[in-house]
């Protein structure tokens, strides 16, 4: 496969996937486990299609577990664990949190009474897909196919994008819009974390504590806490 045709393809499977499971979340709407397995699909099952036939993926490095980084990928994850926190804490009473519940109720069949195990594979399982599809996939594979620019804005874009379909229920327009601004400076981060570490751990990590910091706030808004 030539090289343009390559390229296409992966920003092809990248745009698609993301398109797909916007369509899921904002239309389909089926419970987490459906929800789950579709997504396990687009971003899991299509880069490795793509490795098989187009090549140029380098999914063995991504998994290179070295302890270069590991202890500040810790520390930063922990420190956005509290940010998080502090910034509901501090600014929550400025914003709508009531439509959170009722969405992840309606659009998922999310509620209190399996919400932890559901945070659990958020946190866990799912960050470590979305940190393998945007990062490991999109990023390093983009990096090396166009090069280091492009990679970051469009792996970035990509990951705040995906998540449009998936809260634009949730929050006011304002609190909306600075979320994903939000996620756009995560994805670069995460990009920064992983090429620094030339692996996923370290936005896996950081992802992760994003996610157990967010799931927290989601107990206490089902009044689990």
């Amino acid at each position: 496969m030539r090289s343009r045709r390559k390229i296409v393809s992966l920003m092809a499977i990248i745009v698609f996937s993301c398109l797909a499971m916007s369509l899921v979340d904002a239309v389909i709407r089926p419970d987490y486990a459906v929800k789950s397995a579709i997504k396990i699909i687009l971003f899991l099952t299509l880069p490795i299609g793509y490795a098989i036939f187009a090549g140029g993926v380098p999914f063995p490095r991504l998994f290179a577990f070295e302890r270069r980084g590991l202890l500040t990928s810790l520390l930063l994850g922990l420190g956005v664990f509290a940010f998080i926190l502090g910034a509901y804490f501090g600014l929550g009473p400025l914003f709508d949190f009531t439509k959170v519940t009722g969405a992840l109720e309606d659009n998922m069949g999310v509620n209190a009474g399996n919400f932890v195990l559901v945070a659990l594979y958020i946190s866990i399982v799912n960050s470590l897909l979305e940190e393998f599809f945007f990062r490991g996939f999109a990023f390093f594979t983009l990096k090396e196919q166009v090069g280091r620019r492009f990679a970051y804005v469009f792996s970035a874009g990509a990951f705040a994008v995906y998540h449009v379909a998936m809260m634009s229920s949730w929050f006011s327009a304002g609190l909306f819009l600075l979320l994903i601004a939000g996620l756009v400076v995560a994805g670069l981060l995460f990009n920064w974390l992983n090429e620094r570490n030339g692996n996923i751990y370290a936005s896996w990590m950081v992802h992760m504590f994003a996610n157990f910091a967010i799931n927290a706030i989601g107990l206490m808004l089902f009044g689990m806490i």
